[in-house]
């Protein structure tokens, strides 16, 4: 395992190892989507000298929210919540990149301060579900209704709630921003053909697709700056009913595109993945989502989706990757970085708990002691 032991660069972010901590949804926060002392603690067990967190799927504003109990960065208690878990990140020697999300059309009106969900077309994201709450507040999948087709002033103005969430990140003290757009929420809606039927300058043309995608990354800039910015891509993904007629070049042509930002790095899930699942297959297929764009993006390169420490390490090898985001393994290994150093055994995860609930399958996982 050395290359996953070796300094790394990734625009300004200087990191001591390369096994990076996924965004994982886990639905523990408290009233209001705040951060409260449990998700402080679960981010701070994973934190590691000279490593790098990426912080799971935060709404950025109030009318955009798929999974009940997960956090936002829209209010000045969400902030003031993530400034602590961000401190608590920092005196452990770990950098952490906050992950700034909207749903789109994969939104719950009852999580959404009660607006409908909106999309670049009005497509219902069919067979998806959202998470919600029933009358006795326990946790039940929804699925989502029939969007609003976005007119050009909501989409100015959603932009607008990206550049205000960022600036509420870096009050916070985060290291970065990464944008979702992977998983077939809202700037994935606006790329992709199969969610995107408009005609006007933010649709039709493959350029004009990615322009939602494009221009909220440079307002991120914006406020941030060069090297302090990345993307999350799904180029495999049919998550969300989410199709392409030609993902390759959709792909590549985003990816060329995205060079001209400086990115801190390009965050690709491998095709295994399906959104939070593995395909439903046998075996794990071949990641080659990062091997397949390399040649297009100029910067550094994180491959998430399933990945064993000495697969991550071949990829590495190979050049494919630059990173390897790990998600359900450090959810259940909280010191996964030395574990992979030093190979000792992991803690087998519990998907039972993975969403919503207590400390349980949360931060009750032991460390390694020898």
């Amino acid at each position: 395992m050395k290359t996953l032991f070796t300094p790394i660069s990734a625009g300004k972010l200087r990191l001591q190892h390369r096994v990076v901590m996924a965004p994982t949804t886990r639905m523990r926060t408290e009233v209001g989507g705040v951060p409260g002392e449990l998700m402080v603690e679960y981010y701070r067990q994973r934190a590691s000298e000279g490593g790098l967190l990426i912080a799971e799927a935060t709404a950025i504003s109030p009318f955009a929210n798929a999974y009940a109990d997960a956090p936002g960065i829209f209010s000045d208690e969400q902030q003031a919540g993530w400034q602590r878990l961000v401190e608590a990140v920092h005196a452990i020697g770990s950098q952490i990149v906050l992950q700034l999300w909207h749903p789109g059309r994969q939104s719950l009106p009852e999580l959404s301060a009660g607006r409908p969900p909106v999309a670049p077309s009005a497509l219902v994201a069919r067979d998806t579900y959202g998470v919600g709450k029933d009358a006795q507040g326990n946790y039940e999948g929804r699925l989502f209704p029939e969007p609003r087709a976005l007119d050009e002033n909501a989409i100015v103005a959603i932009i607008d709630e990206f550049r205000r969430a960022a600036q509420r990140a870096l009050a916070a003290g985060f290291d970065g921003v990464e944008l979702h757009a992977a998983n077939g929420y809202l700037p994935e809606q606006f790329l992709l053909d199969g969610s995107n039927k408009r005609n006007d300058k933010w649709g039709g043309s493959l350029a004009n697709r990615a322009r939602f995608l494009l221009d909220v990354v440079a307002v991120l800039t914006d406020v941030w700056g060069s090297g302090r910015v990345s993307v999350r891509i799904s180029p495999s993904g049919i998550y969300g009913d989410m199709h392409d007629s030609d993902p390759a070049t959709t792909f590549r042509y985003l990816v060329e595109k995205l060079n001209d930002f400086s990115l801190a790095y390009l965050h690709i899930i491998e095709p295994r993945i399906v959104g939070p699942e593995d395909r439903e297959s046998g075996s794990y297929a071949e990641p080659v989502a990062s091997r397949e764009l390399r040649p297009f993006f100029s910067g550094m390169i994180i491959a998430a989706g399933g990945f064993k420490p000495e697969a991550a390490e071949a990829m590495l090898v190979k050049g494919d990757a630059d990173l390897i985001a790990f998600g359900r393994l450090f959810t259940a290994n909280p010191d996964l970085p030395e574990r992979i150093r030093q190979g000792h055994p992991f803690t087998a995860w519990d998907r039972d708990t993975f969403f919503g609930g207590d400390a349980r399958g949360y931060t009750d996982f032991p460390v390694w002691v020898s």
